[in-house]
């Protein structure tokens, strides 16, 4: 196992921060902030044709793609949580807690068209076959029709290091609010374009799991899992991430970075939502993608005793992920507002109001142009569903 960080990259990373505080625009000490990046939303009741006139309006309407992946390497990180073989009511995984290979091909021809150079398909899966292909194939996909979709699309499992095991350190500005850095598969820091393609869900532990929450998963669970190695990453996934960045019952690898606080709280309704919020801040989403036309309400997999199948019929996107979740959240029934201890954060602290305190974006509706069809339209009590 290979690690590539030095300091050098820890002083730039400083001094960035330092030169960003130094040109930070008016409204940062107080004068009327800009306006927030508007978030499209569209009624598409279900999987088929419908799906991608659907994805290329709501592209056009947050200002078009080419302008975001032309000539650029994109990575896509996919929601696909969980064990393919762990489903809900039986059903197909994509019409529950996964996101559809409907959308998922759909987006890739899309990013293809708009001049992606490369398109790299990512998730952190819990095979131990170390291939993101055969994990989608154990669900039943078909990994060709993703790699037909655009000129050069390619998977990473991004449990793993990269070439010869690497991993590479990712800064969070500020310091972190959990951790002052995090050790990804290299394709996270080596990308120019980041994609968040989640699925409109509510969160056990987090409240809601939408595109930021989504970024929770890039965290490789050989080493920020339950069965990571003490010294150095696991040489396989054996566990998903509660006992680290859920409960802190213990740290990461030795390789990685500790916690900032030992004595921080070891509950999950603190810690899953700083993870969260760290791991945006540090690892910018460009483009945030949501599928709700079916999904399930009441946690984020079949694992929740009360997750259950929902139809919602929505798609959302956004170039911001604070605004696009906010949004979203708002289509789910809730007030993306919402204070702990408030539905749908009754037992966690909001990832919502964290990436917005760390100036990230905006998760007040006041403040955020919806375009295409209004929220009220739209919106599904998940509560009631």
């Amino acid at each position: 196992m290979k690690f590539h960080a030095n300091r050098r990259e820890f002083i730039q990373g400083f001094g960035a921060g330092l030169a960003g505080l130094a040109l930070a625009p008016r409204h940062a000490f107080g004068a009327a902030p800009p306006p927030a990046p508007p978030v499209a939303v569209a009624k598409c009741m279900e999987y088929g044709p419908q799906v991608r006139p659907t994805l290329a309006r709501l592209f056009d309407q947050i200002g078009g793609l080419s302008r975001i992946v032309r000539g650029k390497t994109v990575a896509v990180k996919m929601n696909m949580t969980g064990r393919p073989s762990t489903l809900v009511q039986g059903m197909p995984i994509g019409m529950t807690h996964w996101v559809h290979p409907e959308v998922i091909g759909n987006t890739v021809y899309l990013l293809g068209q708009a001049g992606a150079r490369r398109i790299i398909l990512v998730e952190s899966s819990l095979s131990p076959s170390h291939s993101l292909q055969q994990f989608m194939s154990d669900a039943g996909w078909n990994p060709r029709d993703f790699a037909s979709a655009a000129t050069r699309v390619d998977f990473v499992d991004t449990n793993y290091g990269g070439p010869g095991g690497t991993y590479k350190r990712l800064w969070v500005p500020g310091g972190g609010l959990l951790f002052r850095a995090y050790d990804l598969n290299p394709v996270y820091t080596d990308i120019d374009v980041y994609v968040s393609l989640a699925k409109l869900k509510e969160h056990a532990t987090a409240g809601v799991t939408l595109s930021m929450k989504n970024t929770f998963g890039i965290t490789p669970c050989t080493m920020y899992g339950d069965g990571a190695g003490i010294d150095k990453p696991s040489e396989v996934v054996k566990g998903s991430r509660g006992g680290t960045l859920h409960d802190g019952k213990r740290q990461p690898s030795k390789t990685a970075l500790a916690e900032n606080d030992p004595n921080s709280p070891r509950v999950p309704g603190y810690r899953v939502p700083r993870v969260t919020a760290d791991l945006v801040h540090a690892r910018p989403i460009h483009l945030a993608i949501i599928d709700g036309i079916h999904t399930v309400a009441g946690g984020e997999g079949p694992w929740i005793k009360r997750c259950r199948p929902v139809h919602a019929g929505v798609l959302v996107a956004g170039t911001n992920p604070v605004t696009t979740d906010a949004v979203a959240t708002a289509l789910m029934g809730f007030n993306p507002m919402a204070e702990h201890g408030t539905a749908p954060f009754e037992k966690c602290d909001s990832t919502l109001k964290l990436a917005e305190g760390l100036g990230i974006g905006t998760r007040d509706l006041d403040h955020i142009e919806v375009i295409g069809t209004p929220i009220s339209k739209a919106r599904i009590d998940f509560r009631r569903a």
